[in-house]
């Protein structure tokens, strides 16, 4: 059997057909799939920033609450030393 540019041992041109036709659907789908992928991690990112600034936030109200804890305190104990 003889074998030219488009045929291999055991494959038929078809399955090269397809196979060209298949790379080329994927070359053409590539950018998409890049920017997906940025998007994903964009997404990702701005995640991680608002969770972030939520415990920022609930730190910051802890030590408020806590501030406001210690004068509550300071204002029975000069309540009761009188």
């Amino acid at each position: 059997m003889k074998t030219t540019d488009f045929q291999t041992p055991g494959r038929h041109r078809d399955d090269i057909g397809a196979a060209r036709q298949k790379r080329t659907r994927d070359m053409q789908l590539m950018p998409e799939s890049l920017a997906r992928a940025h998007m994903d991690s964009r997404l990702r990112e701005a995640e991680s920033e608002r969770r972030a600034m939520r415990v920022l936030l609930a730190r910051r109200l802890q030590r408020r609450a806590e501030r406001a804890s210690l004068r509550a305190r300071r204002a029975i104990a000069m309540a009761v030393m009188q």
